[in-house]
């Protein structure tokens, strides 16, 4: 796993191998992020990334997060509530010397609660698949005033799904057995 593109262009991160099943790692391909990031920035949403303050919900790695930094977002919260997650976020933060722009939350993304601060512009969502929880995951984000009005959100399945109350489908692409769908909140 790599850094795609921006300031950190090429830089290898922490290497989780093949996943942690127990944990529910499964780090999005290089491959799936590049093509969400070509999404973001050739899909006529603007410029979202750009000085953005990110929401990495079910960060896992970070990767996403830490690429939106790569590529010029502001701040990069990463919530997880896995102890192998947090490791690997903070380990993958020292190597790109990041510490001072982003933060690490544990805890459950479905159970957020209110937010104590400036909410997020561009939300990234990748939660453990076919569990039902990026749903939940939303609408307590939405609840919490976590989602800034017009921030735009990438969520990752394996399968299509049906945007929560609150939100509105804007597009939706498959890659491989990735379904990565772009929200707004409505």
């Amino acid at each position: 796993m790599r850094i795609i593109s921006g300031r950190f262009k090429g830089t290898a991160l922490a290497s989780v191998g093949k996943g942690d099943a127990g944990a529910h790692l499964r780090p999005t391909t290089d491959r799936v992020r590049e093509s969400i990031f070509n999404l973001l920035v050739n899909g006529g949403y603007g410029d979202p990334i750009r000085d953005a303050r990110v929401l990495d919900l079910f960060a896992g790695t970070g990767a996403l997060g830490f690429e939106a930094l790569s590529r010029g977002a502001a701040f990069a919260q990463f919530v997880d509530d896995g102890v192998k997650a947090q490791k690997l976020i903070r380990e993958n933060a020292g190597i790109l010397r990041t510490d001072s722009e982003i933060k690490l939350f544990r805890r459950d993304a479905r159970k957020l609660g209110p937010l104590d601060g400036a909410p997020f512009d561009l939300i990234f969502l990748d939660p453990p698949y076919g569990k039902s929880m990026g749903q939940k995951a939303l609408s307590a984000a939405l609840a919490g005033g976590w989602i800034a009005p017009g921030a735009l959100i990438v969520w990752e399945e394996n399968a299509a799904q049906v945007p929560p109350e609150g939100f509105e489908q804007l597009d939706m692409r498959k890659y491989g057995d990735t379904f990565v769908h772009m929200l707004a909140p409505a």
